[in-house]
Order: C-alpha cells, then structure tokens, then sequence
C-alpha cells in the first residue's frame, strides 16, 4: 500500500488552488489523465532502476511508475509546491520526495545512486529557453547511458502542442535528440509526449 488513496475531486482542487498561486509552474488546473499516464510510463519499467519524476503535483505518474513495476523506492520524486510535496510523502512513503526545484536536479541527487530516466510534468511550454536547457542539461548529467531495452538514459516529457515541448535551439545545444512516442486526446486538453535522448550523430 502506499497510503491514503486520492480523490479525484480532492486531486482537482489542489490543482486548482496551486494554479491559482502560481500558473507559470503548474499550468494546468487539473491533473493529467490516465491515459497521458500511461503513454508517459509505457518505456519504462522496473529493469530502468531509480527514476526520477519532476513536478508530479498529486502523483498522477507516479502511480503509473508503480503499475509499470517500478518499486516505489527506487522512485524519487522532485516538487517544488510545498503542499503537493507534503502529500506525495503520504501517499508514497517509500518514495524520496525532495522540495525543490528541477534545475538543481544534480544537487538534489549527488548522494544518490545514478538514474535511469526521468519522467517530468513540468509545464515546458510556459518556460524560458534558459530555463529549458538547464532543466534538460541536469537531467542529462546524470542520467544512465541509453538502453533501448530497458527504458534508460531517456527523459521523458508531454506537451499539449503539436512540436516537440523544448526549443530547437534548446534541444540542439544541449545534444538531444527529440522522438514523439504518441499522443492522446484523453486528456484535457489533448497531449503529445515526447521522449528525449542523447544525440548519436
């Protein structure tokens, strides 16, 4: 068990009342469907080892890493709203969850053990190029080399537009590669996501 179960309305107002004091970081006033949920988990499982999730807000994905055998203390969750971290503690108590911000991902993880991919709920789009890339280039410094079958060394992303949720630019200098691995109209809105490697070229 990993604690006290959500409500969906419950779920529906903390991300209500988390838009409402600061819409830039979470952009969204409702939490991600199942369906994006799954798509955002289907390439990894519990051979990628720890994973690392960014904003998972009330665990949404979280709960799809679990469904895909990921143990839950391999899980380490990164959360920059206080509340949101409070209950992600609760309903996942195996789990390292760790207040803070996704930029500092290597600081947040320097005594840990090396991850095999990351998972973010970050809302991309709504970020500056600057901060775009120093998301991506933490995650990348520590990430595991990429695996195809086992799901490693790949950060993983949604966006509700139609291109890739980094800048070009963005993606190029930090040496990435940006695949679009499906998209779902079960969310609100519509989203696709996208995974991102280290470029081989």
């Amino acid at each position: 068990m990993t604690g006290p179960q959500p409500t969906p309305e419950g779920d529906h107002r903390g991300f209500l009342r988390e838009w409402l004091n600061d819409p830039l970081a979470v952009a969204s006033v409702a939490p991600s469907s199942p369906s994006l949920a799954r798509l955002m988990v289907a390439e990894i499982g519990p051979e990628t080892g720890h994973v690392v999730e960014l904003g998972p807000g009330t665990g949404v994905f979280t709960r799809a890493l679990l469904a895909r055998g990921v143990p839950e203390e391999k899980l380490i969750l990164i959360e920059r709203a206080p509340a949101f971290a409070a209950m992600l503690r609760v309903r996942f108590p195996k789990a390292r969850v760790v207040l803070g911000g996704a930029e500092a991902l290597r600081r947040h993880i320097a005594d840990g053990p090396e991850p095999g991919a990351v998972v973010s709920g970050l809302p991309f789009l709504a970020f500056p190029a600057s901060l775009q890339l120093r998301i991506l280039c933490a995650a990348f410094s520590c990430l595991a080399p990429r695996d195809w079958e086992k799901g490693r060394g790949i950060f993983v992303q949604f966006t509700y537009g139609h291109f890739p949720p980094a800048r070009t630019a963005v993606a190029e200098r930090a040496g990435l590669t940006a695949t679009c691995i499906g998209r779902t109209v079960r969310n609100l809105p519509p989203a696709s996501v996208y995974r991102y490697e280290r470029s081989t070229g």
